[in-house]
Order: structure tokens, then sequence, then C-alpha cells
């Protein structure tokens, strides 16, 4: 029978916790601090959104005139960043809108031409929730978004 080694027992250091500080408690005034800056950042999201919804105007504008392949990216790349950054501007609702048209942009054939009606009503959808103000959900705005996802389902389906 072959000899046995013992066992050694080796414990990397915890470096991680030496550079945070090993209290375990969270920073309660770090945490006020983060707050007073997103609360004084929040006037600026207004005109963040504004920017983020010009871009997508003017990238569905430009697929509408024929931009083909980068037309459709540009709008791709619109939606996407704008189904991303919504939320955080304080408009959740615009969110779920760019999301429907991710979606429609994502899962419809390259070369297939998008139903430009839809494209549009998303579009002029987050426009119009934009310029009211809507951050939350209302029963209408509950309908309008159920609607497009409706719609979208529906050229999914009938797109080859």
């Amino acid at each position: 029978m072959a000899r046995q080694l013992p066992i050694e027992i080796f414990m990397p250091p915890n470096i991680l916790k030496a550079k945070v500080g090993g209290h375990g408690g969270l920073d309660m005034a770090a945490i006020r601090r983060a707050e007073a800056a997103v609360q004084e950042l929040k006037c600026e999201f207004r005109g963040w959104a504004a920017e983020e919804l010009k871009k997508l105007g003017t990238a569905r504008d430009r697929y509408a005139k024929g931009g083909g392949t980068a037309g459709r990216a540009a709008l791709s790349r619109a939606a996407h960043d704008l189904k991303g950054h919504a939320a955080s501007f304080d408009f959740p609702l615009i969110g779920h809108i760019a999301a429907s048209l991710a979606r429609l942009l994502n899962e419809t054939r390259l070369n297939a031409q998008l139903p430009t009606g839809l494209v549009d009503a998303h579009v002029d959808a987050a426009q119009v929730i934009f310029r009211e103000n809507i951050t939350d959900g209302n029963e209408i705005t509950r309908l309008l978004y159920t609607e497009l996802n409706a719609r979208v389902t529906q050229a999914l389906g009938a797109s080859p």
C-alpha cells in the first residue's frame, strides 16, 4: 500500500474584502450621495430622452426613404438604445414601446421589408408619450402597448 501524504488546505487571501473593507455593512452615506447625484441629473433626463427620440425619428425617416440595410441598422440601434435607456430617463413606457420595435427589427428577416406603418406607429407612440410626459402606465398606454405588441406578433407570423 502506498504511503499517503498529509492533506494540505490552502486558503487564498480575500483581496477584494481587504480593498473594500471588512466591515460588511452598507455605507449609507455613500448611498445618500449617489441618490443626491441622481436627483441632480434628473433635470437632464428629459433632454437626453429627447435626443434618443430624435435619433429614433431620424433613423425611421432614413429607413422610410430607402435607407436599405444601413438605414435598418440605424433604426435597430436607435430602438435598442432607447429600450435600454428609457427607464433610466423616467420613461419606462417608451422603453416598452422601443422593446416592441426592437423585437420587430430583430425577428424580421434582414432582406424582408419592414411594415412601415407599424414602425411609424411605434415611433409616433414613443414621441407622444414623451411629449405628454407620461411616466407611469394608465389604461390607454397599456392598451396601446398591447396593440402594438399584437401587431408585431401578427407581422412576424405573416413574414416568411
